[in-house]
């Protein structure tokens, strides 16, 4: 009876994008009747693979395709485009089909063009994401094309460091764009990682710097840590390049911001815990740069942001594995110190040691009690 019910229903989506396809191709006078199939569309194909699929098969996505490029209506413009996006993000194979690089260079012409609305752009950014989402050769055509380069270009100017009113619609409209702009960015240098990608999108770390240093809103703080930390990730020469603009200061200036506000909400604390991670990928690989940040006391806010009781065990370890990462030069030169004998320190220099020395030992034994606590609660849980 079950495989009945389910025999019927394949049957069922079968037959109605049969009957879709054949709307969508003999309403072309008709945006409005075509918009509303294409909706329909992507109702049946969101989330469903098997429907994505089959849609393919009957010639479907490569419709829609032509479609978004041909139509001189915005609305179905948009509408193909974002069904498009949709069903590639559901079935890996319609995602292979449509990876070429004449696609890339389609999507290029609607983000050039002077007439393209916001919207529009948005919808081919998206399409753009979902091409070199967990895709290493969309991540080769989105820069072989030189869309990369666009999007690099609408990462700086696609939202006004002055502009941050969202409740103003046009100013929304422009940040949905700039945000998905970095969520884009985000997948063309990270899963896979892309060194290639990765060292040609460091170019914008001075704007993203900028955007840092004069807002600490989520909406903004977030998308550019996503951006920076995946950019950075595993990558030394772009992690020394991100230090080298002042990058890392800047992060450890907002970390200061958020810890010392009037008032240390749960959002703000959050917030701390996502710079705290993009600050660690920064100096993962080589913990010498971290010596920025001792002006900034990092480590004792560290301590601090870890001792809040909001945090779940995976954002005190993250927090945890930053201390360990700042910490660590400071303990190889310390025990370099103490160990050589060749050295001739004076009393002050001895002094100076010992009292660094037991500055991280303090460090490291609150780090030891917080992970202690977090194994009792996690014993607790699991009893």
């Amino acid at each position: 009876m079950e495989n009945q019910k389910v025999q019927k229903n394949q049957c069922d989506m079968k037959t109605d994008l049969n009957l879709l396809l054949e709307c969508l191709k003999y309403q072309m006078d008709c945006p409005v009747s075509q918009k509303e199939a294409l909706i329909t569309i992507y109702s049946i194909c969101q989330q469903n693979s098997e429907a994505s699929e089959y849609f393919r098969e009957i010639g479907g996505l490569m419709f829609i395709n032509d479609l978004a490029k041909s139509s001189v209506h915005c609305i179905v413009k948009e509408a193909a485009l974002f069904t498009l996006g949709m069903i590639i993000e559901s079935n890996v194979y319609c995602q292979q089909t449509l990876c070429t690089s004449a696609l890339f260079e389609d999507l290029i012409l609607f983000l050039i063009n002077k007439d393209t609305g916001v919207n529009l752009k948005r919808m081919s950014v998206y399409v753009i994401l979902v091409l070199v989402s967990n895709n290493r050769s969309g991540q080769a055509h989105v820069r072989d094309t030189g869309c990369i380069g666009l999007l690099l270009q609408l990462f700086r100017t696609a939202l006004s460091t002055s502009e941050m009113d969202l409740s103003d619609e046009n100013t929304n409209e422009s940040y949905q764009l700039w945000s998905s702009v970095c969520s884009t960015l985000c997948a063309c240098v990270n899963n896979p990682q892309n060194e290639d990608n990765q060292n040609i999108c460091c170019s914008v770390f001075p704007y993203a710097k900028e955007w840092l240093e004069s807002h600490t809103e989520p909406e903004i703080v977030r998308p550019i840590c996503a951006f920076v930390g995946l950019t950075v990730a595993n990558n030394s020469s772009v992690q020394k390049y991100f230090v080298s603009v002042g990058g890392l200061d800047t992060l450890a200036q907002v970390l200061l911001k958020l810890m010392h506000g009037s008032c240390m909400s749960y959002s703000s604390t959050k917030l701390a815990v996502v710079v705290t991670k993009t600050l660690d990928a920064c100096i993962a690989n080589d913990s010498a740069m971290s010596v920025v940040l001792t002006k900034y006391h990092t480590v004792s806010e560290l301590l601090k942001l870890l001792s809040n009781d909001t945090l779940d065990t995976g954002e005190k370890i993250s927090i945890i594995l930053a201390i360990g990462h700042c910490t660590e030069v400071c303990a190889e030169q310390l025990s370099l110190k103490t160990h050589d004998n060749s050295l001739n320190m004076s009393n002050a220099e001895e002094l100076d040691v010992q009292v660094r020395k037991r500055s991280l030992q303090e460090y490291w034994k609150k780090a030891k009690e917080i992970l202690h606590r977090i194994s009792l609660i996690e014993k607790e849980h699991d009893e």
